[in-house]
Formats: structure tokens, sequence, C-alpha cells
């Protein structure tokens, strides 16, 4: 199966994703792993993608789309893929339409993860993250540490980080709204787009996505 997973941030895309990426027996790609890899790796686009970053610039979406276009050329996306923050804008989505169209591909569901806004600020804003160790996570409301600020694995200190806090979300909502939810009604036009509500625990949310794909037990 070809699938795009899209929703806002906080929606539990990544989590998600790797679930149902190991359900479906297909890889999942995210854009954050491709800039990663192609960056530590110095291929010729991640040379370019540092270039910008470092500038403080943004990364153009020519080389987003040909960081994804090669990862999909690998041979374990042969049957099938889970793309995880790319598309993020039209653009991009008509350029993944037209390298599925040149190689006799279509895509064969998007799915949109709905999580009401409000939600959305407090999973996020409510995160606390180890200084000693940041794979340390923690929750004001749905995981607190034991003792209030300090981290039950290691004992480090708690913060929330800048890109964290409500104001900081807010922004970021502002930008999916406006750059990606477009390529919801583009999708929507396509009869591609499946929505799954992302509120519940993460096995009922993988359960809804799979029986959308019929896929569910």
């Amino acid at each position: 199966m070809r699938i795009v997973l899209v929703g806002p941030p906080g929606a539990g895309k990544g989590t998600q994703a790797a679930y149902l990426a190991k359900n479906l027996a297909i890889p999942h790609i995210s854009t954050g792993d491709l800039f990663r890899a192609n960056i530590s790796q110095g291929t010729p686009l991640g040379v370019e993608a540092k270039s910008y970053m470092d500038a403080g610039n943004l990364v153009p979406d020519s080389v987003t789309i040909g960081m994804a276009e090669d990862r999909m050329e690998q041979a374990d996306a042969a049957d099938g893929f889970l793309l995880d923050g790319f598309p993020r804008n039209l653009g991009q989505a008509e350029a993944l339409d037209a390298y599925l169209e040149r190689k006799g591909l279509t895509l064969d569901a998007v799915l949109d993860l709905e999580v009401p806004e409000d939600e959305v600020v407090k999973r996020i804003a409510g995160r606390r993250i180890c200084r000693k160790d940041s794979s340390h996570v923690f929750h004001v409301e749905y995981n607190k540490p034991a003792a209030e600020g300090v981290c039950d694995a290691c004992g480090g200190e708690l913060y929330q980080r800048e890109d964290d806090r409500e104001e900081t979300v807010r922004k970021r909502l502002e930008v999916y709204h406006s750059e990606t939810e477009p390529i919801i009604d583009y999708y929507k036009a396509q009869d591609l787009v499946v929505t799954i509500p992302a509120l519940g625990k993460v096995a009922e949310v993988t359960q809804r996505a799979m029986h959308a794909l019929g896929r569910g037990e």
C-alpha cells in the first residue's frame, strides 16, 4: 500500500506511522529521517539542505522532493510506503502525484488524523523533557513524573522546550492550517482521504486506521 499520513502537530503522526508501517510491512518514510540521513551521509541533497539550514533559511521544496523521490526508489519501498511529513504543501503533493504517474503508481489512501485544536495545544504544551536524556519525556497531565520537575529514570531536571510553549504551538498550527491543510482538499478531490479520529489510546487509533484501510481484524 502507498499511504500519506497527515494531521496537525501533536496528532501522533510519528507514533501512528511506526505502528501502521509495521502492521502493513511497508517502510515508514518521514521527512525528519530523510533530512538526517542525507545530511549525515553527505549526499548532494544533504549538503544543499544543510547550506540552507546553516544560513537560517527554509529548505526549498525541490530539495525535499528530491530526497523523498530517492527514498521511494529504494528496494524496500517497491511494494509500498507510508509517507509522514511529506507532502506538506500543495506543491509537494503535485510533485508526488507527478512522480507516481511517471512510475505508473497511485496512492491508496491519505489518512487524516483528526484532533481538536485545544487538545493539540494541551498535548504539546504539557510535554516536559529531561535535560540529562532527551529521550525521557513526561507530560504534566498524561504522564506525570513521581516528583514534579524530576525525571523518574535518571533524576534529571525536567523542562519545557521553547518549541513546546503554547504561543509557539499556536504559531505552528497557523502554519499547518495555511500550508498543509489545503492538501486534504486536494486529495479529497481524488477521493483518497480517510479521516481518523485520533483521540484515545494509541492502539485504538491504530486499530481505527487499520479498519479504514480494510486491514482490521
